[in-house]
């Protein structure tokens, strides 16, 4: 899930790091014979000069030269002790005579080797100065392959072998139902449409604008060309069978994902993306080059800790390692949602690299929050990493606070359930919410607010309405009795977001919705009247769904995908809507890459079988990816064993 406040904002894009030949002055390679010629009277006069001016030295300089216990290098088969020398370089007493003899064996042997490597420099040179232009061309080329090839076996660090946690469910999925089935592969068609649609028009960029068939960038992902929609893509095309897609991409990483660039990213998109799409796209396939990268990235992202408190920097550029906050975030304060939604993917990171960095960021981010006093038990969004104090007192279950609250459910559950400590802090946090954020409106309707400086405002986002599928999930395992009340608080959850659908023109839902002034899941502002392909609701309908197996989370999730169909769909790929209200929408003209990570998975799942990616093996993250439940009391983590 996004952050309303990140929306997409166009960014520039920078050439590609991989200059050809042509970079390089055309003059090198077009030398004419009689410059060819000066240039080779050059080269000798040169080398004969070095070689000469050897014999001009003074003794002492020699002999200097050869008294600083250098030999070991320019001569390896001397050992200095057995020819009456200290290591350090000096004489030893009585063994003067024998060491100067030595002394002019050195010298000859090394004028030999200057006047050999001067013979075969000159050689050298006059065949280059014979080769052609095409030649001396495909010389550099070779050079700079093998440079670039050095790096990336450099950057490529072997990991540690790990037993691959257990993995069911990851094949097929068939619903038996033929008219369930028929459902399911219109959505699979939707995908083979987006992601064509990106293949011909925005491939390696980022996300794609469909209406004007060109690529399109945001500032989450810095001024890079990142190929964002490929890695988010990725678990969706497996998972729904196209194999030849997922092929593609997996090539397109393998030749060009490259994090060595100079771009400053969002480190919560970066990491809930990239690096969550990367971790699935390895326990499902199997493939090393996704865990490599994965891998790659992660150590990118650690920088952004490096704050007084350990409480990371929003963005970080890849390069350099310089983090910041951003600028509209109260008073310099990271993001709870941002901060607190990494917990998943850096745990795996450790399991897989062996490295406890990630392990370590993630509990001491955990171990801050756990001191710190919250207003009404109620996690404000803003915590400032210099101070360690929090910003402004506002709270949300949607944009800025969402996937806080999720990622404690989820590393519980990641856990096999023996991360007690995370379940204890969502039950707490569950409680408070439900306390001062839930309410009923006066239709009925259940809705979670905001709290903003003591009070609640009246309004629910589309984001928030995640929180239903999270209810739900969380049902099994909640403090007394409460398993049965907390899946109901789910099917209202759902009930009031897909009011918030059916209440619109087109049957997708706005951004935001009121209940106050006899208005009841309806958006007021034009600048909540939007749709950006967002997944929360189908999301909801989702794990209702397998929960409760009530056909209506069915028929609900299919009108969605017919509405989508219907109003986003055009022929460069899927668009978002400016207006849900409007029968005569006009397009924002961007297929955003969550829209192929969650939005069309949530659907495919929803028309598969329960052993499908069942829950109690698998976790998804907050983009959709599924990661495996890891049995952490069974296994090593981060080097040590792990104790709850």
């Amino acid at each position: 899930m996004t952050s309303p406040a990140l929306l997409p904002i166009s960014g520039r894009r920078i050439p590609t790091l991989n200059p050809g030949f042509s970079s390089f002055p055309h003059h090198r390679a077009t030398l004419r014979l009689s410059e060819k010629f000066i240039l080779l009277l050059i080269l000798s006069a040169f080398i004969t000069l070095c070689f000469g001016a050897f014999f001009f030295l003074p003794d002492s300089s020699k002999h200097k030269r050869f008294d600083l216990g250098l030999e070991d290098v320019l001569i390896p088969h001397i050992d200095p002790i057995k020819e009456g020398k200290h290591p350090g370089g000096h004489i030893i007493h009585g063994q003067g005579g024998h060491d100067e003899h030595r002394h002019r064996e050195d010298e000859e042997h090394l004028r030999n080797k200057i006047r050999a490597d001067h013979e075969r420099a000159l050689e050298e040179a006059k065949e280059k100065l014979k080769k052609s232009r095409e030649e001396l061309r495909a010389e550099i080329q070779t050079e700079k392959n093998k440079v670039a090839q050095d790096l990336k076996k450099k950057d490529s660090k072997l990991l540690p072998p790990v037993p691959m946690p257990k993995l069911v469910g990851i094949h097929d999925g068939d619903p038996g139902d033929p008219d369930v089935k028929e459902k399911r592969d219109k959505i699979r068609e939707m995908m083979k449409h987006a992601w064509d649609s990106y293949r011909q028009y925005g491939w390696g960029h980022n996300e794609l604008k469909p209406l004007a068939k060109k690529g399109h960038s945001t500032n989450i992902f810095g001024n890079s060309q990142m190929g964002a929609t490929i890695v988010d893509a990725l678990d969706s095309l497996y998972i729904m069978g196209l194999r030849d897609e997922f092929k593609d991409g997996q090539e397109w990483i393998e030749k060009n994902l490259d994090f060595s660039v100079n771009a400053e990213v969002s480190v919560f998109e970066v990491n809930i993306r990239f690096i969550g799409g990367l971790l699935a796209s390895y326990y499902l396939s199997g493939q090393e080059v996704f865990k490599v990268k994965a891998a790659q990235l992660a150590e990118k992202l650690l920088p952004a800790f490096n704050t007084p408190t350990g409480i990371p920097w929003a963005m970080v550029n890849l390069k350099s390692g310089v983090g910041r906050n951003w600028g509209w975030a109260s008073a310099g304060s990271s993001i709870l949602s941002e901060f607190g939604t990494l917990h998943m993917e850096f745990v795996h990171m450790s399991y897989l690299t062996g490295n406890p960095a990630y392990y370590n960021k993630v509990m001491h981010i955990r171990k801050q929050l756990q001191k710190m006093d919250r207003p009404n038990g109620l996690y404000p969004n803003y915590l400032n990493p210099r101070t360690g104090r929090w910003g402004q007192h506002h709270t949300s279950v949607g944009g800025l606070g969402d996937s806080f609250y999720e990622y404690l459910l989820k590393a519980w559950l990641m856990s096999d359930k023996t991360d007690i400590e995370a379940r204890k802090m969502y039950d707490e946090a569950i409680e408070a919410i439900e306390k001062h954020l839930i309410r009923k409106s006066n239709g009925g309707l259940t809705f979670i607010g905001e709290w903003k400086n003591g009070h609640l405002e009246r309004k629910m986002g589309h984001l928030t309405c995640f929180a239903g599928g999270m209810f739900a999930l969380g049902a099994d395992g909640s403090q007394g009795d409460k398993a049965g009340h907390y899946l109901q608080l789910g099917a209202e959850i759902a009930h009031t977001c897909h009011e918030s659908y059916d209440r619109t023109v087109l049957k997708l839902g706005p951004e935001a919705f009121k209940f106050d002034s006899g208005l009841e899941a309806v958006a007021v502002r034009q600048n909540e009247k939007y749709y950006i392909l967002r997944p929360e609701v189908i999301e909801t309908y989702w794990y209702m769904w397998r929960f409760t197996h009530d056909p209506k989370y069915r028929q609900w999730g299919w009108e969605a995908a017919q509405a989508i169909e219907k109003y986003c769909r055009v022929s460069g790929g899927f668009s978002g809507v400016k207006d849900v209200y409007s029968s005569s929408p006009t397009f924002d003209d961007v297929q955003q890459s969550f829209f192929l990570a969650e939005t069309l998975k949530y659907l495919y799942l929803l028309f598969s079988s329960d052993d499908f990616l069942p829950l109690d093996s698998w976790v998804f993250n907050t983009e959709a990816h599924p990661l495996p439940v890891l049995h952490l009391a069974n296994t090593t983590l981060s080097g040590n064993r792990v104790t709850r």
